[in-house]
């Protein structure tokens, strides 16, 4: 802005120049202060985010049900006619589940008419959920020991099995199961120590913390491999975000970074499977990708962040820009007010994710080809487009932050155009990013580099497994098992999520 000291000009064409420039500066300030009421007071996602949604739904089906509780209560035909309708298109339940079968007989088998005696013709037979609390056990273990009567000194035992508490009284199933509560349903570990305490099992919150922190030194190998073999692929998606960190020297919190690196070929069926490997990192600087992706070959699905610049500046990589990003600076604008070309700009970016809705699950040169045929056009257009207002506008505006946030990153951006591998957006890593937020959240801070570190390493596979639809709860009891019997490293392979296979269960004495 002009400074107010300085006298005013009398000549009217500065004059008319002063008061453009104002009104320029006062319009882009207007535009942060609606982006910012909106960051304070509005949704932070540009769609009503699901689990807001489904919140919604959840009240709504609530009222609903209640009052046709109150309708079947009133009316018995009504009360009947939807019972059948339930019966019709309700489903079996999974097989797998156990069966508690109960009879519901007749007292009286004699025949009401003439008392002879009734016989079985068939039976009804329906099928409800039912669901007993989590309970706790105790695995009692029992090791005879054997003497010779011949032989005096002669004494024999079987070993004691290898745990990963030596001493402590967890299986390895339990552990299993505070790491999945921690990491996967973001309990911190003094509300499951609370939870604990309402079944009667009273343990503190550091004994919870020494059964994660050897969990997490036993499955470092697991997550090092995961990464290597993510690393190995020629596309990978990145992206990184905050992870506050205890630090007692200055007595508040320092704000860390866990960086993700996540690989999914299912939208074009490629044929390796799904993962995804955090990492953390005291600082943002761009040596931290560089460091953990030295001799990664590929490309890397990326924001906008300058950081990956110098990885692709100084290794064999070619970076791929994301289209949502650019879509969202946009977005804020038309959602402020009146804003005809950010409006117009949406509409064009909206043109090519219905495109890329129609190819979704097409092979690479499909995608290739129809992206040459029907995208490349409008990207092609779009970039003179952009050029041309923005210098219509003031180099102040909001809106000309957009267009210089999507223009300098074009080749980035129609990459996609030439590989079907490549997708156009990054929302991949985005969506694995989701749930250390929620972590973050609900835990607040880690409380130091290490307990971060073991953030990233259990989350790693507890997410992994969820992207290749494994119980996390089942495999890191098991995977934990066999580490601690002396799983040989040469094989962690057959201990990554995708290739997980259950042990053969052992009967319990």
């Amino acid at each position: 802005m002009s400074n107010v000291a300085n006298p005013l000009t009398s000549d009217p064409i500065a004059l008319r120049a002063m008061l453009a420039a104002e009104r320029a500066e006062n319009e882009r300030l207007r535009q942060i202060i609606k982006e910012l009421q909106r960051h304070r007071f509005g949704r932070r996602a540009e769609s009503l985010p699901i689990d807001q949604l489904l919140l919604g739904l959840e009240e709504a089906e609530q009222i609903e049900a209640e009052g046709l509780a109150g309708e079947e209560a009133a009316d018995l035909a009504k009360r009947a006619e939807r019972a059948r309708k339930r019966r019709v298109n309700r489903g079996s339940l999974p097989a797998h589940l156990p069966r508690v079968e109960q009879v519901v007989d007749v007292h009286d088998k004699a025949c009401p008419c003439c008392r002879g005696q009734l016989h079985v013709m068939g039976e009804d037979v329906s099928e409800r959920l039912d669901i007993v609390p989590a309970q706790f056990r105790v695995v009692v273990t029992r090791r005879p020991k054997y003497a010779c009567r011949a032989c005096e000194e002669v004494v024999v035992q079987a070993p004691v099995p290898a745990r990963l508490v030596e001493g402590g009284i967890p299986t390895e199933a339990t552990v299993a199961h505070v790491l999945v509560s921690k990491y996967a349903d973001h309990l911190p570990l003094y509300r499951q120590a609370q939870i604990y305490a309402r079944q009667g099992v009273n343990l503190d919150r550091s004994t919870l913390a020494d059964w994660v922190g050897k969990a997490a030194f036993l499955l470092r190998p697991v997550h090092a491999r995961l990464f290597e073999r993510l690393k190995a692929s020629t596309k990978l998606f990145a992206d990184e975000t905050t992870a506050p960190v205890l630090d007692p020297g200055r007595g508040r919190t320092k704000t860390g970074q866990l960086f993700a690196y996540a690989r999914d070929e299912r939208p074009w069926g490629g044929g390796d499977p799904p993962g995804v490997a955090y990492l953390y990192a005291p600082d943002r600087k761009a040596e931290q990708a560089v460091r953990h992706l030295q001799g990664f070959v590929g490309t890397l699905q990326v924001d906008g962040f300058a950081g990956y610049k110098v990885l692709a500046d100084r290794n064999a990589v070619s970076l791929a820009f994301c289209w949502s990003h650019v879509r969202r600076k946009f977005y804020d604008l038309a959602q402020a007010g009146p804003a005809p070309i950010a409006t117009e700009a949406l509409a064009r970016i909206a043109e090519l994710y219905r495109i890329e809705g129609d190819i979704r699950g097409r092979s690479a040169e499909e995608r290739r080809d129809i992206r040459q045929a029907r995208s490349r056009a409008i990207v092609d257009a779009l970039e003179p487009w952009m050029k041309a207002k923005l210098a219509l506008v003031s180099q102040k505006s909001k809106l000309a932050e957009a267009i210089r946030y999507a223009l300098p990153r074009w080749a980035g951006l129609s990459r996609f155009l030439e590989d079907g591998r490549v997708e156009i957006d990054s929302n991949v890593v985005e969506r694995a990013i989701r749930p250390i937020a929620l972590n973050r959240k609900n835990a607040l801070f880690a409380g130091s580099d290490g307990g971060a570190e073991h953030w990233a390493v259990i989350a790693s596979l507890v997410e992994t497994c969820k992207l290749n639809a494994v119980d996390p709860q089942a495999y890191l009891a098991d995977v934990i098992t066999r580490i601690v019997a002396g799983h040989p490293q040469s094989q962690l392979d057959e201990l990554l999520p995708w290739a997980y296979a259950p042990a053969p269960l052992k009967a319990v004495a």
